[in-house]
């Protein structure tokens, strides 16, 4: 548990931040907006950049790994995006929810968790987990989201999603940092100090985003079943059917294995939020979610370490 808490902990610390800067009125109602949009056009895809810059055929070659994590991730994916539509949501706010259930806090509690339950070795696991999170899922909603929010444009809907996915920076940046990696360049020293400290702020910010958002509006209460179900489905379903596929299905080194479970099982980040904010989509379902995730993490994820290790 404490390796959990010592994850977890700056999380809500961040979260609490923003909260009480929102209440006591030291960021006005338009410090989120603005945070959000220095995270989604500066610090998150210098992130993405980065970590697709470092990616190796060796990493590449997981398939076993690649295929039961993104199992889990669209598994959950689904059944959310499924019951979002039965609620009567619409395409896009519904295609947030199925982000909500698959999106890992892989990168701000993935890596040093893997780390302090099983060491150096699966650091390989926690990078490629991150990678599918923050960049394969992150831009798989993007285009659900566009497809839907202009499918009544008229003619030339698919070139009007092409331009405005082209000109997307969170599509710009982690395919430049894949064509880096896998053409096996280095990126000069000054450009990868300057994208790791730019790419660092983008964590913080939107979890100080989120407590803002938190801060100007009151949860409802027919908000807490969709919010109860996402934390399900992130924090058990994703799990248990990565866990399948990695003893079941498909051959999977056991160290490897074990961390795509304990990442699988790791609670909502912050990125579903950030997408909500950028496209104007409704964010209190998701803000909610998350932190209810992280709560219920505490005992979940402890569970699951305590196992695995």
């Amino acid at each position: 548990m404490q390796a959990v808490l010592d994850a977890a902990l700056p999380i809500f610390a961040l979260i609490l931040a923003g909260f009480l800067c929102g209440r006591t009125a030291l960021f006005g109602p338009a410090a989120a907006d603005s945070l959000n949009r220095f995270a989604i056009y500066l610090a998150l895809p210098a992130l993405m950049f980065g970590a697709m810059a470092k990616i190796t055929p060796d990493q590449v070659a997981q398939i076993g790994f690649a295929a039961a994590f993104a199992g889990g991730i669209a598994a959950a994916f689904a059944v959310a995006y499924l019951l979002g539509r039965g609620r009567g949501l619409p395409g896009a706010q519904a295609c947030i929810e199925g982000l909500d259930a698959g999106y890992s806090n892989v990168g701000f509690m993935g890596i040093p968790l893997c780390l302090l339950v099983f060491g150096p070795a699966s650091l390989p696991a926690a990078v490629i987990a991150t990678l599918f999170t923050a960049c394969v899922l992150f831009l798989f909603a993007i285009v659900l989201i566009e497809l839907d929010l202009r499918k009544g444009a008229g003619s030339g809907t698919a070139r009007k999603v092409g331009l405005a996915l082209v000109r997307n920076p969170l599509l710009i940046a982690p395919l430049a940092g894949l064509a880096v990696g896998l053409a096996g360049l280095s990126v000069p020293g000054p450009i990868e100090r300057f994208a790791g400290l730019l790419g660092g702020a983008a964590s913080p910010c939107a979890l100080v985003c989120i407590g803002l958002f938190l801060a100007q509006e009151r949860v409802v209460l027919s908000d807490i079943r969709p919010m109860a179900a996402l934390v399900v489905l992130k924090l058990v379903l994703q799990p248990a059917v990565t866990a399948v596929l990695v003893y079941k299905v498909f051959a999977v080194p056991d160290l490897w294995a074990r961390a795509a479970v304990l990442l699988g099982a790791l609670p909502i980040g912050s990125g579903p939020f950030t997408l909500a904010k950028l496209y104007g989509l409704e964010a209190g379902v998701t803000s909610g979610a998350i932190l209810l995730s992280h709560l219920a993490s505490v005992i979940t994820v402890s569970l699951l370490v305590a196992w695995l290790a």
